[in-house]
């Protein structure tokens, strides 16, 4: 019995058996020399690193190290700086070895920032480079699309963290505009070409998509649920277009609404009537070949170049398992279930009087919450308004702090947006005004809606 109780009484303390040694470990603040009590020191090795022993309230823990060997001694306090210390336990050394290490405290927590609603800060301003346009990436990163003086004289993307820019890398070509697909993923549009922005860690890249695939295949897709992609084919040059749903389990098309301007349609198709005969027997020519109206040949490259056309705007967004397509043509809100049947529809007026109230043709959704607001602009003066997506009605009004702001994104509950003051010197900066109120996250629609490009 009493061996049994030595031997218990030899582990309990951390004596040294052959082969080993025993480390005491001492951790003290450097800056008034008090033993840190609680501190988690370990060893590591060729072999590997040891469990965490925490010191007691005198800063003192044993740590049983093997014999003849360099091994790193280490602490990683939450309120100190990391410090270590490399011993060489020599061979058959039988007392204990005292090791001191000296903790520097530091700052564990960053201020947290309380700023006023209604009034913007500034998220990121550089004094070479202008903010053109920006994205949020899945991880709550942002890509942002910049240029130093002239943007035909070259363009730049940043990786920016909210506090620092992590990566710059110069586009070959002049990008217009950064876009989501329908995964949230943002791409730089050119002239030319399409760029996928891939971001690993600090670093972002971009790789080369052909523009006419991705906006005919990629860019429709404007959603996306477990079984079903909605997708339209908006044509920017007609006054139609439908909505579809496709189902990946049995890959079967169902078009669940269609949108028309119709007497913008009427228009259209009168062009035809207007125009000399040279035309007439051009766009006859072209229906035998391709089997398309010659009205709408005469309409497609005609009617659309005068002031009367106006391209269709009939958004369609997601929050949670509903799908809500605003049908300004109609003046309805249509609700969907998210496998494209139709579930009920209530009447919209945001639209109505746009001359008067400034409807700037605008709705946008933000991107952590599903909520929708309508953007106007009358004299400079940009304005929200939340639109309640169960009844139709306009709710909550907020105007922006700054007169013309340009790219307006919401996320979150803020509202972001890039400007620049007038007759300045000043480049264009990334700014952050957080709303009056403040809605929970749910799910949301990922794709930007098709625009012309």
């Amino acid at each position: 019995m009493k061996s049994l109780l030595l031997a218990i009484s030899i582990g309990a303390f951390g004596f040294a058996s052959s082969g080993q040694t025993v480390l005491k470990v001492v951790t003290i603040d450097k800056s008034n020399n008090d033993p840190v009590h609680q501190a988690p020191v370990s060893f590591s090795s060729k072999k590997g690193k040891s469990a965490d022993v925490y010191t007691n309230k005198r800063g003192e823990a044993l740590l049983t190290v093997p014999s003849g060997d360099t091994v790193v001694v280490s602490c990683d306090h939450i309120s100190y700086t990391e410090a270590s210390r490399k011993i060489f336990t020599k061979g058959g050394l039988k007392d204990t070895l005292k090791v001191v290490l000296y903790l520097n405290f530091v700052t564990v927590y960053k201020p947290f920032i309380v700023r006023p609603e209604g009034v913007p800060s500034v998220l990121f301003k550089s004094e070479r480079v202008s903010v053109d346009d920006f994205e949020f990436l899945p991880d709550g990163r942002m890509v942002l699309l910049t240029y130093a003086k002239n943007k035909r004289k070259g363009t730049e993307l940043f990786l920016y963290d909210g506090e620092e820019v992590l990566t710059e890398i110069s586009l070959e070509e002049m990008g217009n505009e950064l876009i989501r697909d329908y995964r949230g993923n943002p791409h730089v549009i050119t002239e030319k070409s399409v760029y996928g922005i891939n971001s690993e860690a600090n670093v972002v890249s971009v790789g080369t998509l052909d523009k006419k695939y991705y906006m005919t295949y990629i860019a429709p897709i404007v959603d996306t649920t477990v079984s079903k992609y909605f997708f339209s084919n908006f044509n920017p040059d007609y006054p139609a277009f439908e909505y579809y749903s496709y189902g990946t389990e049995d890959s079967s098309y169902r078009k669940i609404a269609k949108i028309e301007d119709e007497l913008m349609m009427e228009l259209y198709r009168s062009e035809y009537k207007w125009v000399d005969i040279r035309t007439k027997l051009w766009a006859k020519t072209l229906e035998n070949e391709t089997g398309i109206d010659k009205e709408i040949w005469v309409g497609a490259n005609y009617f659309t170049q005068s002031i009367y056309y106006k391209e269709l705007y009939a958004p369609l967004f997601e929050r949670n398992d509903t799908v809500f397509l605003f049908d300004h043509y109609k003046n309805k809100l249509y609700r969907y279930d998210d496998t494209g049947e139709l579930l009920d529809s209530v009447p919209i007026f945001h639209h109505f009087q746009e001359k008067v109230s400034g409807w700037q043709k605008q709705l946008i959704q933000d991107q952590s919450t599903g909520e929708v607001y309508s953007v106007y602009e009358k004299t400079g003066q940009v304005t929200l308004r939340r639109i309640d997506l169960t009844t139709g009605e306009m709710k909550e009004t907020i105007p922006l702090y700054y007169k013309y702001p340009d790219k307006i994104l919401i996320r979150s509950n803020h509202v972001y947006y890039t400007y620049r003051p007038f007759e300045t010197a000043q480049k264009k900066y990334l700014y952050d005004e957080k709303l009056p109120f403040s809605f929970p996250e749910t799910g949301v629609l990922h794709g930007d809606q098709v625009t012309s490009h």
